[in-house]
């Protein structure tokens, strides 16, 4: 083999390696990788710092309970309020799938429906939707209830 196909063939494998490495690294959660930010209840409430979420993005957050992963995510919609929902269709979860940003949309890595983050919330829950999750903000945090995630679970 002359040198060049050596040089091909080197490159191409550590690209593999590469690509193997990271997707095994977002599947398991290893530190660093996840899409995931692990959260940790402190007298029942999971607390999150408005500052951490004000930003216009989607933040994805995973809590841990009896070795069940339950996930969900907080975005600020463009009307200035943070909305709080299971990282999970009604409809769509048993695939296990989630959600994505696009611009002022989450879409269902599933059916590919979108869904304006401005619209995630109470009113929308049941069918085709990102499952609602309750939140209140106190102080300078987004509160949200264990009780409430635990009620989630069946998602994941």
């Amino acid at each position: 083999m002359n040198l060049m196909k050596k040089r091909v063939l080197s490159t191409v494998l550590v690209v593999l390696l590469l690509l193997v490495g990271g997707t095994a690294a977002y599947s398991f959660s290893i530190p660093g990788f996840s899409k995931y930010t692990k959260v940790k209840p402190v007298n029942g409430l999971v607390t999150i710092p408005v500052a951490k979420v004000n930003d216009g993005k989607v933040h994805f957050f995973r809590l841990v309970d009896g070795g069940k992963e339950i996930n969900f995510f907080v975005a600020k919609g463009s009307d200035g309020a943070l909305h709080t929902a299971f990282d999970a269709c009604d409809v769509c979860y048993k695939e296990k799938k989630g959600y994505v940003q696009d611009k002022d949309h989450v879409v269902c890595k599933n059916c590919n429906k979108a869904f304006p983050i401005n619209k995630i919330g109470a009113a929308s829950a049941g069918g085709c939707n990102p499952a609602y999750l309750p939140s209140r903000i106190y102080g300078n945090s987004i509160a949200i209830g264990v009780a409430d995630l635990k009620a989630g679970a069946r998602f994941f």
